[in-house]
């Protein structure tokens, strides 16, 4: 029986009730899943965690969406399942830990710089950006570009030249690394919820809280590439 939800990590509850459906064939091969609407209901979560839970399972090749008709279960499913049921993460634990030591030292720097220099135009440039990643949070790729314009506004209201340089010389290996993070895990209430509250935490000039925010973010993601690794081996 589809059971309302109560937990705090919504996307993964949706995300596994519907794999079980699927694993137990009460889905099966090339069958309809619910709308959007019917799961909301079904499940009692918002809509975006319905399409972020979608989303999760269209990356594994579980479900796939047309345009007009709906979201529909893989003929190729029980392939699938048999390979594992767990999404390939293309990047490594240690290319993330590289990552997450750069923004410890260079992101971080910057919003110390951010929270005493920048001006309107700098804090309107940062909400737009977060603006563009909500408008496309069903998307992952689009709403991964914004991510990283997120990210490269708030060091350009440090105006510091080199600062900036340097960002737009990692730009592809940091947009990579935001863009996988949002493939496999999906766009969730979190992570929308953390980027608007470091938002805030900038326009408000709040540099540690701005930085605690994004350590905890990508703290919970290490973890969750350690848990996928491990489930994988």
């Amino acid at each position: 029986m589809i059971r309302a939800i109560e937990k705090q990590n919504v996307v993964d509850e949706v995300y596994d009730q519907i794999k079980s459906h699927i694993i137990t064939s009460k889905w099966k091969p090339g069958d309809k899943i619910p709308s959007e609407n019917e799961l909301c209901q079904m499940f009692n979560v918002s809509r975006i965690s319905v399409r972020s839970a979608i989303q999760k399972l269209r990356g594994l090749g579980i479900i796939t969406t047309h345009h007009g008709k709906g979201s529909f279960v893989s003929p190729s499913v029980n392939e699938v399942i048999l390979n594992g049921f767990f999404p390939i993460m293309n990047l490594s634990e240690k290319e993330f830990v590289d990552m997450m030591e750069f923004r410890e030292t260079i992101e971080f720097k910057c919003i110390d710089l951010a929270v005493q220099r920048a001006d309107e135009q700098d804090i309107q440039e940062i909400g737009k950006a977060l603006q563009k990643m909500l408008a496309n949070k069903d998307d992952y790729v689009k709403y991964s570009v914004h991510d990283y314009e997120f990210h490269f506004n708030i060091v350009k209201a440090s105006k510091n030249d080199l600062f900036i340089k340097l960002m737009q010389v990692v730009k592809e290996p940091f947009s990579y690394y935001l863009e996988e993070l949002n493939r496999v895990f999906g766009v969730s209430e979190e992570s929308l919820q953390g980027h608007i509250d470091q938002y805030e935490a900038i326009r408000t000039r709040d540099a540690q809280k701005a930085k605690e925010l994004i350590e905890f973010g990508m703290q919970e993601n290490r973890e969750k590439i350690h848990q996928l690794k491990s489930k994988k081996s």
